[in-house]
This record gives structure tokens, sequence and C-alpha cells, in this order.
């Protein structure tokens, strides 16, 4: 059953469990379902740059080979699968949809390309798992996440969080029901834990409504907008950051000691933003982790970019 931003509450209480009391949901989650989709002849292809949730689902289930593709190459995930179609019986591609410290997408299109190619030559098939907790909410058109920007069609599992775009709480699992009803019976992150509350339920089931309104997608249109208005402001000034179009937009300085007085230059001046130095990045991509919002006006973009240019003076 896949979940559709205009289903009803029943179908979203369907899909969603409590994996943690806390934080970003969606680790939980995916801790959750790797480990009982892995047999002892599976393998498991990873981009090097996923999230540490996925790195620690991997770890916990541990497959029968792991192999880590370099960020975004679809040649190397290909090599990958010829390799582990040789032993293996199945292949789970799992990946990020949105790389949240980076704020550049998955092409899922090609992922999901590949997986289809290739799985006649797993006995028990290529399945693709996609962490979409930054995309959902936030990216496309009308906020469906990398799915809906790259026009892939649906991954196999979709993970998302509600603590993010919809700001409230819980972590969520969209499949086919037999997948569902597999993971209900199998992950012990489920068995062993709480749902979410009922007054949760409700307030995540009227975020999904305002997001699938005329009033969500006016909130979408004006995410793009000040989204581009803060990429295009910085490379004016000179600055380096990476193309996409997600909100979470990276100010690459790389270099530790100009990444921390930056951001207490920001916080001086009235503006959080979180600074990222080794080990949550590699070295070298030191960075500022900008996240705009739909409710920053033109005047708080400008102000942003005003107070990093005087640092920069």
């Amino acid at each position: 059953m896949r979940l559709d931003l205009g289903d009803s509450i029943e179908a979203l209480e369907w899909t969603v469990s409590r994996w943690y009391r806390w934080g970003s949901f969606a680790p939980g989650a995916l801790m959750g379902i790797v480990p009982p989709l892995v047999t002892e002849k599976t393998a498991v292809l990873s981009d090097e740059l996923n999230h540490n949730c996925i790195i620690n689902a991997i770890a916990l289930a541990r497959p029968a080979e792991k192999r880590i593709y370099k960020h975004l190459d679809m040649g190397e995930l290909e090599r990958s699968l010829e390799t582990a179609a040789k032993t293996c019986m199945r292949a789970i591609i799992v990946t990020d949809g949105i790389f949240s410290m980076r704020g550049d997408h998955a092409p899922l299109d090609r992922i999901m390309t590949l997986a289809r190619a290739y799985d006649d030559g797993f006995a028990e098939n290529v399945i693709v798992v996609l962490d979409d907790s930054h995309g959902i909410g936030a990216f496309g058109v009308t906020g469906r996440g990398t799915e809906e920007y790259t026009n892939s069609g649906p991954a196999d599992l979709l993970v998302a969080t509600l603590g993010k775009a919809f700001g409230v709480n819980g972590g969520y699992i969209v499949a086919e029901e037999a997948i569902i009803r597999y993971l209900r019976e199998t992950s012990p992150f489920y068995i062993y834990s709480n749902p979410i509350t009922p007054p949760e339920a409700a307030a995540a089931h009227k975020a999904v409504d305002i997001l699938d309104s005329p009033a969500g997608a006016t909130m979408l249109m004006h995410l793009r907008a000040m989204t581009a208005r803060f990429k295009a402001g910085l490379i004016r000034r000179g600055f380096e950051t990476l193309p996409g179009e997600h909100p979470v937009v990276p100010l690459m300085l790389r270099d530790t000691a100009r990444t921390t007085a930056m951001v207490v230059h920001l916080r001086q001046n009235g503006i959080l933003a979180t600074g990222l130095n080794f080990p949550v990045v590699p070295k070298g991509d030191e960075e500022i982790r900008f996240q705009i919002s739909a409710d920053h006006t033109p005047d708080d973009i400008d102000a942003a970019l005003d107070a990093l240019a005087r640092f920069a003076a």
C-alpha cells in the first residue's frame, strides 16, 4: 500500500509507528527494517555519504556482502550489482533521498532503472530502500520528495519521518501490504516500541492536509523561491555552495577554523546555522549547513547574506 498525501488518517495509522521518543525518527525505522530483510545470501549496496543511521543499520544486519559505491556514482553501483549477482540471491540498494549534510539528492530514477535491469539476476530480487526524511514535505512540486522530483516511481520501501517538514513526531515506512505485515511481525524496533499518540496522529494528518492544499502549494513555491534567492546570493558574493533545489543549503568553507569562526559571527548577528567539521563530514568538506524555511522572507534571506558578506570582508 502506497501512502498518498491525500489518504485518510486510517492509512496514515496503517504505516506509522513510533520508533523512538526523541530526535529524528527515521534512524530507528532504518535500524528496524534493514536487518529483517537481510539473509545470509544478501548483498547490501550503499552510497558512501548515506546517513549514519543507514551505516548502523547495515552493520546490525551483517549482510553477506556490503558494497559502498562512490557518492551518486551509478557506474560503480552497476558494477557492484554485477559482482554481487555472482554470489548473492538478494540485493538491497539503500540510499538517502536527500543527503542531509549537502542538500543534494539521489538520482532515484537511475537507481530504480538499474534495480529493475538487474532484478532477474537475483533469485530473490533487487530491493530499493529510500530514506527520504529530508525530502518528504519539502522537495518536489507538491512536496512528495525525491520520488516526485526524479519521476522515478515508488521505491520498494520508503522511510521518512513526521518530525521534520510535518513538525510532529514518529518515523514511518511505506511499502506493499505484504512487506508492512512482515515487518510488523519481525522488527523488534516496532514490536517493542510504543505507537504515536492519537493527538500526534491527528496533528500529522492535519499537516498532511495543509501540505496537500492550495496553501501548501503556495508555501512550497515560496520555499523554492527563498532557497534560490539564498543560493544565488551566496554565489554572487563569491561563496561556494553545491547545486540543487533542496532547502538545505551548504556553504562550503573547507576549513575547520574558518567554519567555527563564521558560526560564531552569524550567531552574534542573530542567525542560527550549523557548522559541520570532521568527523561529521570528511576532512576538506567543512561547511555551514543552512536550512531555509517557508517562514523566511526576502528580508530574512538578505540579512543572512549581508552578515556573511561582512564576515568575508
